[in-house]
């Protein structure tokens, strides 16, 4: 009877526990909310501002040298005042006088414009500091209630196995929560803001067609069919990055094909893929692995060898698989560290993990070439 009130009061612990977690992690959203709808706004004044700032400059420039002409002008008038009128002398003395006050108002105009421009821009690097903290802090929270949903009747039997999985759980689970944040930013840089322009061009083309331009509105079609298809393939770009789905519905050969022949086209780059030995499915796991290193391999060729032909061999042999990947780009030392190198570090670990191997062979003005050999032996 203890136990089972004992266990009906952990489990009111537990669910009290979630609750007032799952209330900071909205109140920590809403917070982040805000503040990024405050930066957005913020960024938009400061642009304003700026835009004063520099017409009041130029202003100012073109007003003070009114100024100097008008004040020679009046120094004239004073030496020789005996060939001036009495009304000549008075205008040309209201006439620098009333510049000269304009002036005074547009530079203390101008200084105040500056110290709002300074203002914003601070204002605009704590606001970032704070979505960033808000950021972290939700990942964490994230973190915790992974765990207390978990089962919680379990935790006294298995505490001490627990102890020894709690660092690997918890980096798989903040792993989990940065690559959601990251495919939120693609999404929100990539195809969300395409869209946006999408629909404002498509406006551009409806008042264009209004006003009987065509030539005009046909250049604005084309431009948005472009941007239709930049859209169309950073969203594909997005899903490959998840898990294309062809990989499971038709294996890795026809997958690889039709990645190799979406980078071709959007990049206008000629890649070449050649398949040798039985296609057929391979264990699941590899699959997944050689996807991912043909991938990377290809973006880094595309980012970073400005490669203009890319070839990838794949042969699937008796007791092994073997990959070749070679671009004629413009190469590097491999013998040199490098600040882009995790793609490959990246590729590496993975050939390991299936106790393969990998060579490099590069060098600088001679383009790259890649040998992946893993051991497989077909089920």
């Amino acid at each position: 009877m203890a136990q089972r009130i004992s266990d009906r009061a952990l489990d009111f612990i537990i669910n009290e526990m979630i609750e007032v977690v799952e209330n900071s992690k909205d109140e920590i959203f809403n917070i982040s909310e805000e503040a990024r709808q405050e930066h957005e706004h913020l960024i938009k004044e400061l642009k304003e501002t700026k835009v004063k700032v520099a017409q009041h400059i130029d202003d100012g420039d073109q007003l003070e040298q009114k100024v100097r002409f008008s004040r020679q002008r009046l120094a004239e008038v004073s030496k020789y005042f005996d060939r001036y009128s009495e009304n000549e002398i008075r205008e040309v003395y209201e006439m620098t006088h009333a510049m000269q006050t304009k002036l005074a108002v547009l530079r203390q105009e101008e200084s105040v414009l500056r110290e709002k421009r300074d203002d914003l821009e601070r204002r605009l690097i704590s606001l970032s500091q704070t979505i960033e903290r808000a950021e972290g802090l939700a990942g964490k929270i994230s973190v915790v209630l992974n765990y207390l949903h978990d089962d919680f009747r379990q935790v006294n039997e298995m505490i001490e196995e627990a102890k020894e999985k709690q660092e690997f759980g918890l980096k798989i689970i903040e792993a989990q929560e940065e690559e959601r944040r990251k495919i939120s930013r693609e999404i929100h840089d990539g195809p969300a803001q395409m869209l946006a322009n999408i629909l404002l061009r498509s406006e551009i083309v409806e008042r264009t067609f209004r006003k009987r331009e065509v030539d005009q509105a046909l250049s604005e079609i084309k431009s948005v069919r472009k941007m239709i298809r930049s859209s169309l393939y950073e969203v594909r770009r997005i899903i490959y990055d998840l898990r294309p789905m062809a990989l499971d519905d038709l294996g890795l050969i026809p997958t690889i094909k039709k990645y190799v022949a979406t980078i071709s086209d959007y990049h206008d780059l000629k890649i070449e893929f050649n398949s040798m030995g039985e296609e057929m499915r391979l264990n699941q796991k590899y699959e997944i692995a050689f996807f991912r290193l043909v991938q990377e391999a290809l973006q880094n060729a595309v980012k970073h060898a400005e490669a203009s032909l890319i070839q990838v061999k794949l042969e699937i042999g008796k007791n092994n698989l073997t990959m070749v990947i070679k671009d004629n780009g413009k190469g590097f030392d491999p013998g040199m560290k490098r600040d882009k190198s995790f793609g490959l570090i990246g590729m590496r670990e993975r050939v390991e993990m299936l106790e393969g191997t990998m060579e490099i062979n590069s060098s600088i003005g001679k383009g790259t070439t890649i040998l992946i050999k893993v051991p497989y032996v077909p089920s």
